[in-house]
């Protein structure tokens, strides 16, 4: 059975990467292969190389995958997702990244990784994502998004403690 970590920051927001480190010991391998998906953000080239900074320095295979500009087929992308040690899940917009991995057939491919002992992580949308449902600001105004993919029961809200009015609108 898979694991699931929810991080808050890691690469994108910690220069220790110490996060990163943490994660990287709780994959299956001694040198876990790593991937990367921005979907969130829309596979933003900045990000993707903010990854590739941080992971190239560590005792790790890092890689990432694009599914705004996919070049695979179904088959290849299935290999290449279950080949993983560590699913690393970037922020940005949660709904879209649910919509985008549904289309693509990503949400079962999650799955099956999880139920083949991957560790799933992420940050922020990276988080949502695993959940029943989520506190996004995705559509605008904070609100509850109730479709995530339900590997955690319950729901996730990120920024809880950073952002003006997360916690209220939460708990409420």
């Amino acid at each position: 059975m898979g694991r699931i970590a929810l991080i808050g920051g890691g690469f994108s927001t910690d220069e220790d990467g110490v996060l990163d480190d943490w994660v990287l010991g709780q994959a299956r391998a001694p040198r876990p292969t790593v991937c990367f998906v921005p979907t969130a953000s829309g596979d933003a080239p900045g990000y993707v190389e903010k990854f590739f900074d941080a992971f190239r320095a560590k005792d790790c295979e890092p890689s990432v995958l694009p599914l705004f500009q996919r070049e695979s087929d179904d088959t290849a992308l299935r290999e290449f997702l279950l080949a993983q040690d560590v699913v690393y899940v970037g922020g940005g917009n949660t709904a879209n990244l649910l919509a985008v991995w549904r289309v693509h057939g990503v949400d079962r491919l999650m799955r099956e990784a999880y139920a083949d002992g991957t560790l799933l992580c992420g940050i922020s949308a990276g988080a949502n994502c695993w959940a029943e449902g989520s506190h996004t600001d995705s559509f605008g105004p904070l609100t509850h998004l109730p479709d995530g993919l339900g590997l955690l029961p319950g729901s996730v809200c990120p920024h809880y403690d950073s952002e003006p009015g997360r916690r209220s609108s939460y708990r409420a």
